[in-house]
């Protein structure tokens, strides 16, 4: 017979928020897992109402979609928080943003309705800059490689070595020249930018395996490493192709 923890059982959750935040500046080196304890400790500092599990290692009810890689910034990262007590999602937001540190910024939270987070993220906006590179070659690259059938690239992962095809997860692959500025906003070199919209699939396309695969298929080698910010991340709209704010749904009540 198994023991049974003592004390009282945990509080029920009786509401689900989902937060939206930023990793901005050097934030975005943080990995994973510094980030889920500063939220915690936030959520603790704040005097959120968060709910915990059972058992005889409770833990809060925090869960996490989508995150973006260690150092990548990005402007859409999404968590959901159950609470035992009802909050105002407008107070949370402050709350919370208050309570972590600079460059992890609260930027939206709203309560949850029917329907999981995790799977209305169906694809990424990325913006990659990269400084020095020539605007000309970008181009004949990325060209290359839309209209490549497949370009399989390979990547390290947990489960050891594995090759993927790059190329079908990315929906649109775009290239802006743009000049790095100093703060006297005086250029000084041009700075191509890479604006991509990537589709998630198993396993995941990153920015880094698209870079590959640009490599691969028309031997674009950027001088410099690539500033990669994920711009937004949602439900894919079937007409853009652009995805949608994933809180619309809650916004508007539920699933429709």
């Amino acid at each position: 017979m198994k023991p049974v923890p003592e004390g009282p059982a945990p509080e029920p959750t009786v509401q689900r928020l989902r937060v939206r935040y930023a990793k901005r500046g050097r934030l975005r080196f943080t990995s994973h897992r510094d980030i889920s304890r500063a939220v915690e400790r936030a959520v603790r500092r704040a005097g959120i109402p968060v709910a915990y599990s059972a058992g005889f290692n409770p833990h809060p009810k925090i869960s996490y979609a989508g995150a973006a890689p260690t150092g990548v910034a990005s402007e859409a990262e999404y968590l959901e928080i159950g609470v035992h007590r009802a909050c105002d999602p407008r107070r949370v937001r402050d709350d919370l943003d208050a309570s972590l540190p600079p460059g992890l910024d609260v930027l939206d939270v709203v309560e949850a309705r029917d329907g999981g987070l995790a799977d209305r993220l169906e694809g990424s906006v990325w913006e990659l800059r990269l400084p020095g590179a020539d605007p000309g070659e970008a181009e004949r690259a990325v060209k290359e490689f839309l209209s490549a059938g497949h370009v399989e690239v390979e990547r390290l992962t947990k489960k050891g070595m594995r090759r993927f095809d790059a190329r079908q997860a990315v929906r649109t692959l775009t290239v802006v020249e743009g000049p790095e500025k100093t703060a006297g906003q005086e250029p000084v070199q041009p700075c191509v930018i890479l604006r991509m919209v990537v589709r998630h699939e198993t396993p995941a396309v990153r920015p880094d395996d698209v870079l590959m695969g640009l490599r691969l298929v028309a031997g674009f080698a950027p001088p410099s490493p690539a500033a990669v910010t994920r711009l937004a991340q949602g439900p894919l709209d079937a007409v853009t192709g652009e995805p949608a704010d994933p809180f619309d749904l809650d916004r508007a009540g539920g699933e429709r």
